[in-house]
């Protein structure tokens, strides 16, 4: 397939660009700097020079390069700025399907979250509903995912990966991540709140297994919710920080974590990482 990936150099486009060229897709991909477009030449990709927002330069990238599917991997979490991160759901998401719709493509891959769901007790499902009556700040989360999710639904295909928080090299949940920096200030209380995790490397092979997946939305998690008073202590002992304080106030009804059987059993998509238990000593 030719594949255009916007996103292609971020945390997972670096590793999504090169699974793809090694599987003999042809991948353009969206830089704003020619820096990273000489990077993206040298992976095997062909850069296409746009800005997200830039309404008439993306359209004429998508249009330029015709490809069969549009895989959207884009964010804007480098400053910690979650309002940043979803005006480019909302509006940057708007764009790129519109660019989409225009040139004919017919299929879009769509990076979303698996911590979007509305309260519950057990992990969430993908027929559970998001929360769409979340209180501020989480509303603002909330609404980015939901205009995301219902812009990409406009392709004839499309697949909605929601993944659970990434850790790995480049993310946040690295050794030299922010999280990480903040463990090691203390700053990290371990809680009863539910999390479900995700090797970014793993994601990164969910989206590209998802290019011939049905259309519709998979959590893309490991094996193993887990709340804080599980997982931080383990996350603390990987990165040098000291063990974490706790906290013993009940979940918030939200922080249920993600069931990946969709992915598992119904997709026979497997993580080489089933569980963070595993993950985070590499870390």
């Amino acid at each position: 397939m030719h594949v255009f990936v916007a996103g292609g150099t971020g945390v997972l486009g670096r590793r999504i660009v090169p699974l793809l060229i090694g599987r003999g897709h042809r991948v353009t991909a969206l830089t704003r700097s020619t820096e990273a477009g000489a990077s993206l030449l040298a992976a095997g990709a062909v850069p296409a020079l746009a800005d997200v927002y830039d309404v008439e330069a993306l359209a004429r990238a998508v249009r330029v390069a015709a490809p069969d599917v549009v895989m959207h991997q884009l964010t804007d979490l480098g400053a910690g700025d979650l309002a940043a991160n979803a005006l480019m759901r909302v509006a940057g998401t708007r764009n790129l399907v519109n660019a989409a719709l225009s040139a004919g493509v017919r299929r879009v891959v769509a990076q979303s979250i698996a911590w979007a769901y509305e309260a519950g007790e057990k992990p969430a499902d993908e027929a559970t509903p998001l929360d769409l009556f979340a209180p501020e700040p989480r509303r603002t989360t909330i609404a980015g995912v939901v205009a995301l999710e219902s812009a990409v639904r406009e392709l004839p295909e499309w697949v909605v990966l929601r993944y659970g928080l990434l850790y790995g090299r480049g993310t946040w949940y690295a050794s030299d991540g922010l999280m990480a920096d903040r463990a090691r200030a203390g700053r990290l209380v371990a809680e009863r709140d539910v999390s479900g995790f995700v090797h970014a490397d793993d994601a990164a092979e969910a989206a590209v297994e998802a290019l011939t997946w049905p259309s519709g939305a998979v959590n893309v998690c490991d094996d193993e919710p887990a709340a804080g008073l599980e997982w931080l202590p383990e996350f603390c002992a990987a990165v040098g920080a000291p063990p974490p304080p706790h906290s013993e106030v009940e979940r918030r009804g939200w922080a249920r974590g993600a069931a990946n059987d969709h992915a598992r059993d119904g997709l026979r998509w497997i993580p080489a990482h089933p569980t963070w238990r595993l993950g985070f000593p590499e870390l």
